[in-house]
Formats: structure tokens, sequence, C-alpha cells
């Protein structure tokens, strides 16, 4: 049988992986001058294995073990966690307008047209807010989750 104290670690090292993938993901769209396609499959594909390594912790093993240990930092732990995902789905309802607009639009196989994403849609704006406060929202809960959650892991695992 395999300790707590490795899958512990397992799962803080694939939390702890997942952040470079965001990072070089975000970079990939700030970076980019206009996104194509192209660029658009190649962010997603960083992000989607941020999500994974940070998400297949969370549900199979932080998750089931959260009504044993729940209290305290565990349990601000898993709110902030929680918030994150919040953050994230609140995020996607934008992410899905705009890429339907920018769709809809042949946006991302025809980039060089001359328009502006807001004249899109009336609702681009209200939807390109909701993209910035999900990600930044998901970004700020998740340093909060994984900062507690490294605390706890020392604490309870290692020191």
């Amino acid at each position: 049988m395999v300790s707590d104290t490795a899958i512990a670690t397992v799962a803080a090292l694939m939390v702890t992986a997942s952040f470079p993938f965001y990072l070089y993901g975000a970079w990939v769209m700030i970076d980019a001058e206009t996104v194509t396609w192209d660029v658009l499959v190649y962010h997603l594909k960083f992000i989607v294995v941020g999500l994974t390594l940070n998400t297949v912790p969370v549900v199979t093993w932080m998750g089931p073990r959260l009504f044993e240990q729940f209290g305290g930092l565990s349990a601000l732990h898993a709110v902030l966690g929680l918030q994150a995902y919040a953050m994230l789905i609140f995020a996607l309802t934008g992410i899905v307008r705009i890429f339907q607009a920018k769709r809809a639009a042949n946006l991302y196989h025809d980039p060089d047209q001359n328009v502006d994403l807001n004249d899109l849609h009336e609702n681009m704006g209200a939807w390109r807010g909701r993209l910035r406060i999900g990600v930044f929202g998901y970004v700020l809960f998740w340093i909060g989750a994984y900062l507690l959650g490294i605390y706890r892991y020392l604490g309870g695992y290692i020191l």
C-alpha cells in the first residue's frame, strides 16, 4: 500500500508542475499580436495540461479526503480551491461567447480583417470582462490555495 506521504508528495508535485503550463499558456496569448486559430490551439494545449495536472489530484485524492480532515486550514484551503474553479467557470462563460463570435466572423482563419472585437457583438465588452475577471480570480484564488496547500503539506508530511 502506498503511504499518504507518497501520495501527498505526488499531488503536491503535480499541482506545482501545473503552474509553468499556466504561465506559458498565458504568455502565448499575451505575446500574440493576432489570435489566430493556431495560436488559440497552441495556447489551449498548455492550459489543458495545467488544468489536468491540477485537477487530477484534487478529484482523485484531495476531494475524497476532505471531510476526514475538514476544519481550520483544510476548510480554508478547500474554499480557496473551490472559489478558483468557480472563477474559472465564470471565465468560461465569457470565453465560449467570444469564441462563438470570433468563429462566426471567421477571425480565427482570416485574422487580417479590420474588425474591432467589440463590433462583433453588442455584449462583447461584457464577455471580455468576464474572461478577464474570471482568469484573474482563478489565478488569485489558485495561488492562495496553492500556498496554503504547500504549508499544510510541509506541516503535515514533512516537518
